[in-house]
């Protein structure tokens, strides 16, 4: 009887083993750049949830919750759905809703001097949604959109 309960367990934790997911095919992107500001100054103009719709050119509502807090959820383009996911003082990272594509990113302030503070923003995905033929494409093109978005922060932050 205990060889038989054994056996049974064993097969059990080889059915469970053998139905985890595959690995992930994961690519991080960080970029950064200075602002001519104090990190506290370069945050209140940059700490907008939906501040992301003028950054794309497009359009971002608040859909649930309250912008800026914990589990707050933004639509952006109209068909977008992203989630905080963490806050601190001088960041927040969201989050897809949508399962199709596993990604993750943080906008951040950190401070450099009095006077001057960086600008940090990154993004962490899963490309195995993506044909892999095409992945090295998608990833520049994701480096090239978030460069023209943190040129246009940059220049909000610094506006007077």
């Amino acid at each position: 009887m205990k060889i038989t309960a054994s056996l049974a367990a064993a097969a059990a934790v080889l059915g469970l083993a053998g139905s985890a997911h595959a690995a992930g095919d994961y690519v991080s992107i960080v970029q950064e750049t200075t602002i001519a500001l104090p990190a506290d100054a370069a945050w209140a103009k940059l700490n907008k949830y939906c501040d992301i719709g003028p950054w794309l050119k497009t359009t971002c509502e608040i859909t649930s919750g309250k912008d800026g807090e914990l589990g707050a959820v933004r639509k952006i383009a109209g068909r977008i759905e992203e989630v905080i996911v963490a806050v601190t003082p001088m960041s927040y990272s969201y989050a897809d809703v949508d399962p199709k594509i596993f990604y993750h990113g943080t906008v951040e302030i950190r401070p450099v001097t009095k006077t001057s503070s960086k600008l940090v923003y990154s993004l962490f995905f899963d490309q195995t949604s993506i044909p892999a033929e095409q992945r090295e494409a998608n990833k520049t093109r994701r480096q090239q959109m978030f460069a023209g978005v943190m040129a246009t922060m940059k220049a909000q932050a610094e506006k007077k």
